[in-house]
C-alpha cells in the first residue's frame, strides 16, 4: 500500500492549518541536517516515536517545515503538501515509518535547491573508515544486510535509511539523520547479534519500533558522518546468474532511474526536481566504486559476498 501526495496553494495550506491546527494539541522539533522540522499530532504515541527517532530542536528555533498529522475519516490517506511554506498534512496515516520518512522528504526539497545537500534513501556505514551506502528498492534487504555489515567490529552506523550528501573538493561527505533507528521485530531471527537489542523495544501495531543499536554495538558504533567511497545496490532477481558486478556511473544512474531513486517519499516529482536528482546520483556514482549485488540467496550468502567486494578492494588499494 502507498499514499498519493498533492500540491497545493498557500491559501489551501492556510485553510487547512487553521481546521486541524486545533486538533493537533501534541508538538515536537527535529533537527534534520540544521534545519527544524516540526510535528503536530493528536497520536501521542507517533510523539514518542518522533522524541526517540530524531535529534531534538530548541523549542525556541522556529520551525522551517511543519507536518500536521491529522485523524479525518472524511479524507482518503494521502499527503497534501505546500511547497511554499515546507507545510504537510498527513491524513489518517497511523504508520509511524511514514510520518519520519515524509519529514525527511519535506528536509530534503528544502535542502537540495536552497542548500545544495542531497538526500539519499539508503543506508549508510563506515567499513574499515571508508564510507558505505546500500541503496534498494523496498524488500530487496537494504536493512538486513547493512545490519549484517554492522555485525563487524570494523563497521559504524551513520544511518539506516536516509542520510544526505554534500559535495566539495574532495570525496562525497555524508551525514546522518536520525538519532535511533525504526526497526523490524524480528531483526534477531536474521542477526543472532541483535536479539539483547529486541527485547528492549516497544514495537507498535506494524511490528516495528525505535531502537538504540549503541545497546548492543556500543556507544562508539554510531557515527555522525563519513566520506562516501562504495555504493552497494541491491536487486533480487533470480534470472540473474551474476551474484555481484560492478557497474559504471552510467549503468548505476539507470539503475537509479529505473526504481524511482529507490525513494517513494519524493514529495515534488517535477521535471526540474528530477534532472535535478538525476545530475546529483550521476556526480556521486563518479566519485564512488558502485556494484549490483543480487539478494536471492541467504542473507548470509549476500553478506559474504558484500565482505568480499569491500576486503577486495581494501587490499588492492592498500
Amino acid at each position: 500500500m502507498s499514499y498519493e501526495t498533492a500540491i497545493i496553494t498557500e491559501r489551501e495550506c492556510a485553510d487547512l492549518r487553521a481546521k486541524y491546527a486545533p486538533t493537533c494539541l501534541y508538538t515536537a522539533k527535529a533537527d534534520l541536517n540544521g534545519l527544524c522540522i516540526q510535528l503536530y499530532t493528536s497520536d501521542h504515541e507517533h510523539l514518542d516515536m518522533w522524541r526517540d527517532n530524531f535529534y531534538a530542536a530548541s523549542d525556541w528555533t522556529r520551525s522551517h517545515a511543519r507536518l500536521f498529522c491529522v485523524a479525518d475519516p472524511a479524507q482518503p490517506l494521502h499527503v497534501d503538501y505546500d511547497p511554499v511554506s515546507s507545510t504537510a498534512f498527513l491524513y489518517n496515516f497511523t504508520y509511524y515509518g511514514w510520518v519520519k520518512s515524509i519529514a525527511l522528504g519535506v528536509a530534503g526539497c528544502l535542502l537540495e535547491t536552497e542548500h545544495g545537500v542531497y538526500s539519499v534513501h539508503g543506508a549508510a556505514l563506515t567499513y574499515k573508515d571508508r564510507g558505505i551506502t546500500f541503496i534498494a528498492p523496498p524488500k530487496t534487504g537494504k536493512t538486513t544486510q547493512s545490519w549484517g555489515l554492522l555485525c563487524s567490529p570494523d563497521a559504524c552506523l551513520i544511518s539506516d535509511d536516509w542520510f544526505f550528501v554534500t559535495f566539495g573538493s574532495r570525496r562525497p561527505h555524508i551525514r546522518g539523520s536520525e538519532k535511533n533507528c525504526y526497526i523490524d521485530a524480528d531483526i534477531g531471527d536474521v542477526w543472532e547479534e541483535y536479539k539483547p537489542l529486541i527485547k528492549n523495544v516497544k514495537f507498535d501495531q506494524n511490528g516495528r519500533g525505535i531502537a538504540n543499536i549503541r545497546w548492543v554495538t556500543g556507544v562508539s558504533s554510531v557515527v555522525a558522518t563519513g566520506s562516501l567511497y562504495y555504493v552497494i545496490l541491491l536487486q533480487r532477481e533470480p534470472a540473474d546468474p551474476d551474484t555481484a558486478r560492478e557497474l559504471s556511473a552510467h549503468e548505476a544512474t539507470e539503475y537509479m532511474l529505473a526504481h524511482d531513486f529507490c525513494n517513494p517519499h519524493q514529495l515534488i516529482r517535477d521535471p526540474f526536481r528530477i534532472s535535478l536528482r538525476t545530475a546529483f546520483f550521476k556526480k556521486l556514482f563518479g566519485f564512488c566504486r558502485t556494484y549490483l549485488v543480487n539478494t536471492t540467496g541467504t542473507p548470509q550468502q549476500t553478506q559474504a559476498a558484500i565482505r568480499r567486494i569491500l576486503e577486495g578492494d581494501n587490499h588492492d588499494r592498500t
